[in-house]
């Protein structure tokens, strides 16, 4: 990864797809609307039976070199080593689970749960971790909570999901302590069911746009 680390190329990236696909065969022609527009980090999502093959499809993709793949909604310790197995370099989870935390760094892989309270980032700091995954952002007030969150926890870094959208984006990338956003906005279900991929090229370009107006340099790592 250009020497990079994963936390980096997601801060660079600053917009991170949050992506469902429900046939593998479109993963690839998807990633490479996204890198058309712009975004260079994925995030597929283990909701689908077709999740770890779509990831594994990426990952071999010659053409997708620059793409940073990660799985999202691992909710088990298997399913971490699966998507692990099938080449995620970071994974994504909806809770703060210590079994999986401790999967992905057992395996040197950088894993981003999901904190929405204090003391979960308290559990996810006494686990080594810097960087964490708020959500359901908006679901649990947004970006003033966010903010409230921050003030103790100064030395962690958040990449919120959950309820972001372009009418509230910029309030968050805004936010010193956010590396990155998760977000699906830029990947409709029905563009991917109708595999439009000119539509989701043109709304990568937009997050794209927005993206280069907060990219940092890095994150807290």
């Amino acid at each position: 990864m250009l020497g990079k680390t994963v936390l980096e190329h997601l801060a660079q990236s600053a917009i991170v797809p949050v992506v469902a696909v429900g046939h593998a065969q479109d993963a690839v022609p998807l990633a490479h609307a996204l890198v058309a527009g712009g975004l260079r980090a994925i995030e597929l999502t283990l909701r689908t039976t077709a999740a770890l093959d779509a990831l594994a499809a990426l990952v071999d993709e010659p053409t997708l070199a620059e793409l940073i793949v990660g799985a999202g909604t691992v909710r088990t310790p298997r399913q971490a080593l699966d998507a692990i197995r099938a080449g995620a370099c970071f994974v994504v989870s909806p809770g703060l689970d210590k079994d999986i935390v401790d999967a992905c760094q057992a395996h040197n892989v950088t894993v981003l749960p999901g904190v929405a309270t204090a003391t979960e980032i308290m559990q996810a700091q006494r686990a080594g971790l810097k960087t964490v995954k708020f959500f359901p952002a908006e679901a649990m007030g947004g970006i003033h909570a966010l903010s409230a969150l921050a003030g103790p926890f100064f030395d962690i870094a958040f990449m919120p999901t959950g309820g972001i959208t372009p009418s509230n984006v910029d309030s968050y990338l805004d936010h010193r302590q956010v590396v990155a956003v998760g977000g699906s906005w830029m990947v409709p279900a029905a563009a991917i069911a109708g595999r439009d991929w000119d539509q989701i090229a043109a709304l990568a370009a937009q997050c794209a746009s927005i993206a280069s107006a907060h990219r940092r340099p890095g994150s807290v790592s």
